[in-house]
């Protein structure tokens, strides 16, 4: 419990986290006339693919010059070698680098409004009258710099997959299933340095080797490249994978800029909010997709949920507003996720099964339902002969009766 309330601030949220989710929360509450305090750690980099869908630009006002780069098509690798490529026919998806989007989303919550902290999440407390109490320790005082408390309204955990304010403050926060990523950001090969590289395509590589239950992939970013995988399986070398994939590649051949790894939650949390003034947002409330592993999206959807469930409990004084984040959140995004969980759990497992996914891929129905789907963040519902045929190809691999 803190000291004397009155000698502390008190606002009407405090967002820890200033990420993709965290940012958005903080700028819609501030453009909403709330008066916000966001806490992000400086020097933090998230390992990320980066892709930012269509939809997402729009959603969230994107502008392209914070695109590093546009990807055009991908292309999927099984584990014997065979190559599928799944070109986009229409639109592009855009990438981005972490290193700089997030600052950028940061800046704009500042200009809305939010007063923006470079700063170290210590604790929570509980003031006298129940109010919650936020310790942090500011970055631009050194390390000896003493905390600082804050008093909030209403607090969004926002602080990732490892989050604190989930593990203390919400029913089911403090254990959950995760996959270890990592990346190399490494320099962007010169045309022709590297044979098969395109500055235009994603790789994505279903290969036990490379990760035994999730993927490793070449993503473009501009005048970089991020290199990597991921697992949720213990004892696995992840720089050894990279650097395999690096050399299968011919990427080995360019210099390495920076190393990043971190956790990604596998399934959205059953609850994100403690009944009363805390709810999460972001990889602190689960929200990456399975099988694709994508999360910015993802990400500024929950911190807008987020942010909206908050304005209208601190508008009504009723707490119960705050599960209305994840309610909205799985009534849009639950069936996809869902589903995405399924193809994970199945065609992840093995070899075998890794071969004949790829193989799937290959059908121009799959290919153009799977792009609609995921630039536009909505299953498909204007093909239902094309979800037909693919329901009983699908059903052909599963028993074996084609060739993969």
């Amino acid at each position: 419990m803190s000291g004397d309330g009155d000698a502390i601030e008190t606002v009407d949220v405090v967002v820890v986290g200033g990420g993709p989710a965290g940012a958005t929360a903080a700028t819609d509450l501030a453009r909403k006339g709330r008066k916000v305090v966001m806490l992000d750690r400086e020097g933090r980099i998230k390992p990320c693919g980066g892709a930012i869908p269509p939809r997402a630009m729009k959603d969230f006002d994107i502008p392209e010059s914070c695109l590093v780069s546009k990807v055009k098509g991908a292309r999927v690798i099984s584990p014997s070698g065979r190559i599928v490529d799944m070109p986009i026919l229409s639109g592009y998806v855009g990438m981005v680098d972490r290193k700089d989007f997030d600052p950028w989303l940061r800046t704009r919550a500042a200009e809305a409004g939010a007063d923006w902290k470079a700063a170290i999440f210590e604790d929570f407390e509980r003031d006298h009258d129940g109010t919650a109490v936020i310790v942090y320790r500011p970055q631009t005082e050194g390390d000896n710099a003493p905390v600082r408390r804050i008093r909030a309204r209403a607090v969004i955990g926002a602080d990732g997959a490892r989050s604190a304010i989930a593990k203390t403050q919400v029913p089911g926060g403090a254990t959950r299933p995760m996959v270890v990523a990592y990346h190399e950001i490494v320099r962007a090969p010169e045309p022709g340095e590297v044979p098969g590289y395109e500055p235009e395509r994603c790789d994505v590589w279903y290969d036990g080797t490379i990760s035994p239950d999730f993927y490793g992939w070449v993503f473009p970013h501009g005048e970089t490249v991020s290199i990597g995988m991921g697992t949720e399986k213990k004892g696995v070398d992840l720089r050894a994978a990279t650097n395999d994939l690096r050399r299968r590649t011919g990427l080995d051949k360019v210099e390495t800029l920076r190393r990043e790894g971190a956790p990604i939650p596998l399934r959205p949390l059953k609850v994100w909010d403690n009944g009363k003034d805390v709810v999460l947002a972001g990889d602190a409330a689960g929200v990456v997709a399975p099988s694709s592993g994508e999360g910015i999206y993802y990400a500024m959807v929950g911190g807008r949920l987020a942010g909206e469930a908050v304005d209208a409990m601190l508008r009504t004084g009723e707490s119960s507003h705050l599960a209305d984040a994840r309610k909205r959140f799985m009534k849009e995004h639950g069936r996809v996720f869902w589903i995405l969980g399924l193809l994970q759990d199945f065609w992840y497992t093995n070899d075998k099964r890794r071969e004949r996914f790829v193989s799937i891929c290959q059908d121009p129905d799959v290919q153009r339902l799977t792009w609609e789907a995921y630039m536009n963040k909505a299953l498909v519902k204007t093909s239902p002969l094309a979800h037909v045929r693919i329901f009983f190809k699908d059903l052909a691999h599963l028993l074996g009766l084609v060739k993969p």
